[in-house]
């Protein structure tokens, strides 16, 4: 008897990266003779000259942000300093400021790598339709990934309709105002290995809650002469980085989220931030964070974080710590089973594991969950985003990868009240990429960071081969009976 798989019905529109969605960012020569340099030629100019080169700029600019100005005095703050204290006009500030900003087209080479939950605000809507945000990994010049969003509605029937992007775009900054608890931040120093006496010198000088610019200070203080003064400063700028790994944006209410760009601002993710698995995320006593998993890339190591935010106005970027912590793909359960926080994840590059925790912060237990099986996965497993709950046990999107590195969705059942069993899986990928999807940045991959449950339909946003993205609709009822037991 042949094999049953489930009808997959493909959305037959697609997300291009779009090439005019451009963001700012500080530009500098990274060497200060030449940043004291350009600073000077933009001083002797003559003041018209200095209010006719700002005018022109704002005329060419201007049009493309929605506040640019705002931009340039950032910007101009950053290099404030070279001035030596000499004052400088408005104009010239802001001249200055242009002067060390550029544009960055923040999905100019790809858009990929989904996921979809359902948006905060649900009011106005008609009967059976909701609202949904969905998180997008682009990437622009030099390979530098940043996560958008975009919105829209699913109706009763099942139509999906996106709200027409914003032709702005803001890149989000941090609140350096915003404070630490100095237990936790104790404890992730511990998790780091960055733990030192000189170090805790300088954290007992902070209060239980302390800014960044508290950390600061209390790491110049004191500061020991000769050649103590080199461990202090190392032990300063582990403190300090881990503070700016661990930073809070905030989103001005009635700014569409279309618009929002979270763009790579710590050490630790400056080559980028990669495959968000966002989840809608209902606690006890029923209320809901929202939650993001995401790879942090610094150029050289790979860091697992987690974005956290009530409803996209303050929005939390953490390390996770843990000996658990690591690799990349990382997705969390929707709800806590047992008191304990669930997370699936896959450590060893190859087989999916089981974690769980008392914290969402801290990772320490884990226990294998599912290892390649059938020969689309051979190579190796990981989820597709965070497990969905139906009434017959945990759904869970996973992605394989098989000969010539092509990547396949599939889906496993995990049990309802002990999700560290697997209780079914579909022999066949569910999602394989069609000879339209195959090419392009990386061929031969289709993949999601998460789906959306809509009734008896599982909405799943998906990437084509790394480049962009589309929208695939399948019966749940229909998967479940598809369902072939483990073993």
């Amino acid at each position: 008897m042949p094999r049953r798989t489930p009808t997959v019905v493909r959305w037959g529109q697609t997300f291009a990266p779009n090439r005019h969605r451009v963001i700012t960012r500080l530009f500098t020569p990274g060497d200060e003779r030449r940043t004291r340099a350009i600073i000077a030629r933009i001083m002797s100019l003559p003041e018209k000259e200095a209010e006719q080169a700002l005018a022109d700029l704002k005329r060419d600019f201007g049009h493309r942000h929605r506040d640019i100005e705002t931009s340039w005095r950032h910007n101009f703050a950053e290099v404030e300093s070279f001035l030596d204290g000499t004052p400088v006009s408005p104009t010239r500030q802001l001249l200055i400021g242009a002067h060390f900003t550029m544009e960055y087209a923040i999905e100019a080479a790809a858009l990929f790598n989904p996921s979809m939950v359902p948006a905060p605000d649900q009011s106005g809507l008609p009967s059976g339709a909701v609202r949904f945000i969905m998180s997008l990994r682009a990437t622009g010049e030099g390979h530098v990934s940043s996560i958008v969003f975009r919105t829209g509605v699913i109706a009763a029937d099942g139509d999906i309709r996106f709200d027409p992007p914003s032709r702005f775009t803001r890149g989000l900054k941090p609140l350096r105002t915003h404070p630490y608890d100095k237990q936790t931040f104790f404890l992730k120093l511990i998790e780091t290995g960055g733990f030192s006496d000189e170090g805790q010198a300088i954290l007992d000088r902070l209060p239980e809650e302390f800014t960044y610019q508290d950390l600061q200070r209390a790491a110049a203080e004191d500061r020991p002469a000769g050649a103590e003064a080199e461990a202090h400063d190392r032990a300063a700028e582990v403190l300090l980085r881990l503070a700016r790994s661990n930073y809070l944006l905030w989103l001005e209410p009635g700014v569409d989220p279309a618009e929002v760009v979270i763009f790579p601002v710590s050490d630790s993710e400056k080559a980028g931030i990669e495959d968000m698995r966002l989840v809608r995320f209902t606690e006890d006593d029923g209320s809901t964070w929202y939650y993001g998993t995401y790879t942090a890339y610094d150029g050289t190591r790979i860091m697992p974080q987690l974005m956290e935010t009530r409803a996209f106005e303050y929005i939390g970027m953490t390390t996770l710590r843990g000996i658990y912590a690591r690799n990349k793909g990382l997705a969390l359960f929707p709800r806590r089973l047992g008191g304990w926080y669930l997370m699936v994840s896959r450590l060893d590059g190859e087989s999916m594991y089981l974690m769980h925790s008392h914290s969402v912060r801290f990772w320490n237990n884990a226990v294998r969950l599912q290892e390649p099986r059938f020969p689309w996965e051979f190579f190796q497993i990981g989820n597709c985003g965070s497990p969905i709950e139906t009434p017959e046990g945990w759904l869970l999107l996973t992605h394989g990868v098989g000969p010539m590195r092509r990547y396949s969705i599939g889906v496993s059942l995990l049990d309802l009240h002990d999700p560290s069993r697997v209780i079914g899986q579909l022999h066949d990928p569910l999602i394989v990429p069609t000879e339209e999807e195959r090419d392009g940045y990386v061929p031969n991959v289709v993949y999601s960071c998460g789906a959306l449950l809509h009734g008896d339909r599982l909405i799943i946003p998906y990437a084509m081969a790394d480049s962009a993205t589309s929208i695939a609709i399948v019966s749940v009822s229909e998967i479940l009976s598809c369902m072939k037991p483990p073993g």
